[in-house]
């Protein structure tokens, strides 16, 4: 396939059979990729169950005691750092620097980001999956673009590893339009890119949420996506809740900006002494959880793990948590996001929901703001800030709560860009850095010809 360089270049290719090959390509990987994340997300499940609820009870505790934490966060700090130290690659990207799709591991470093990924979630640190599915699918894509088409050029390599991300996070967030919009908002897809990727990356997302539906159906252990129903009727915006926009977004600013700096000064410290203070990392975690269930009587699972599973029944049971419960949750969730984004591997995007809905609800308390008006802000501001994807955020805070949202949208358009914008202004001037050695060159998801 040639390399696109002008749209009259890119239109040929459109139409020509090699890029008719290529969706097939897009649409046959779409199946195997989607179907091992599908059954990766099954795995963290399982362990997380397995080692804070049937561990305990299998030891004859009768119920997790208030330390558990504390074994399982100290090992998962023990087998990142060990992952990251002696595997090939890094484990997978930064979390710190945010959501990263700056190329897809090769064959070589596919074992570690599984590891390092498993031991992440699986054992309790405050991460999400979304990173290291984003880095599986288009690892393993272009593990099998190699095999199957030796001498493929680069621009198929690109399309074909942002296919498998694609599709390995079809499912994730229960629509795949919000998985395509995350992935193009945060690799910058625009030009001659966006319809050349977007569709092969379209059509494997869409296989692969079908994939997830029928393997949830044929398993009997869902889909693995982030749902939220129930949710009391919300009617037309007030002007009391567009003040409260800006209120939300200015308090997101100042929270998300205060977890970044924690995670970026913590992270040169992890570095220098990986073995050591990874696990301290953990433990740390581990106390944060402790001290909140000590603290209101709610399990520790609440400030443990991404939230994926929590923010469902968070907001379900919202009239449970009294305010000071809510504030003691959002600042040990907090330090425990900050503290895990130094030194663990995993996604920014579900503990930033959870940390926005959870500030919302605590909001809602105060006069002229609903629940779910508050949550939705609240989503979208945090996303915002720890994301830098503006409109991914808008989409993530409006379609998960689905007519409620929407409803709202306007509220949360407003505190998306309150946020956005004072968090630009908080932000600091990153470090200089020295010159890197060269690497060689891995697979990116934009064309050659806009590379700069």
């Amino acid at each position: 396939m040639p390399s696109v360089t002008t749209p009259a270049a890119a239109a040929k290719l459109l139409r020509s059979r090699s890029y008719w090959a290529l969706l097939g390509v897009a649409a046959v990987i779409g199946i195997p990729i989607s179907a091992l994340a599908y059954f990766f997300l099954d795995l963290v499940s399982k362990l997380q169950h397995w080692i804070f609820a049937s561990l305990p009870d299998a030891l004859g505790f009768h119920g997790a005691p208030l330390w558990w934490p504390v074994p399982p966060l100290l090992l998962a700090g023990l087998l990142v750092a060990l992952t990251i130290r002696y595997l090939p690659g890094t484990a997978g990207h930064e979390p710190a620097d945010g959501l990263s799709t700056k190329g897809a591991p090769g064959p070589a470093e596919l074992p570690g980001v599984i590891l390092a990924a498993l031991a992440t979630l699986a054992l309790g640190a405050v991460l999400g999956p979304e990173a290291p599915l984003i880095a599986l699918g288009g690892g393993l894509a272009i593990c099998a673009i190699r095999l199957g088409r030796r001498g493929a050029s680069a621009d198929v390599a690109r399309m074909v590893a942002a296919a498998g991300s694609f599709a390995a996070i079809s499912a994730l967030f229960g629509s795949p339009l919000l998985g395509a919009f995350l992935l193009m908002e945060a690799v910058g897809l625009g030009g001659l890119s966006l319809e050349l990727v977007l569709l092969p990356g379209l059509l494997a997302a869409g296989i692969g949420s079908l994939v997830f539906i029928g393997l949830g159906h044929w398993t009997g252990l869902g889909t693995f996506s982030l749902r939220i129903g129930n949710l009391p009727h919300v009617g037309s915006p007030r002007a009391s809740e567009f003040g409260w926009a800006i209120v939300i977004g200015v308090a997101a600013a100042l929270l998300g900006t205060a977890i970044r700096r924690l995670a970026l000064r913590a992270r040169p410290v992890v570095a220098r002494n990986r073995l050591l203070v990874t696990p301290a990392a953990g433990l740390v975690v581990a106390g944060l959880a402790i001290a909140y269930a000590a603290g209101t009587g709610h399990g520790s699972a609440d400030v443990l793990f991404s939230g994926q599973t929590d923010l469902p029944h968070l907001i379900g049971h919202a009239a449970g948590y009294s305010v000071g419960a809510l504030v003691l949750l959002l600042a040990c969730k907090s330090l425990a996001y900050g503290v895990s984004l130094s030194g663990f591997r995993g996604g920014p995007v579900f503990p930033s929901l959870f940390l926005g809905a959870a500030g919302g609800i605590a909001l809602s308390h105060l006069p002229g703001l609903g629940m779910v008006a508050g949550m939705a802000m609240g989503i979208g501001a945090m996303c915002a800030v720890m994301l830098r994807l503006p409109l991914t955020s808008v989409l993530l805070a409006t379609l998960l709560l689905y007519s409620d949202g929407v409803a709202v949208m306007p509220l949360v358009i407003v505190a998306v860009v309150v946020a956005y914008v004072l968090s630009a202004r908080f932000a600091e001037d990153p470090p200089e850095a020295e010159a890197p050695e060269p690497e060689p060159a891995r697979p990116s998801f934009a064309p050659a010809a806009e590379q700069h």
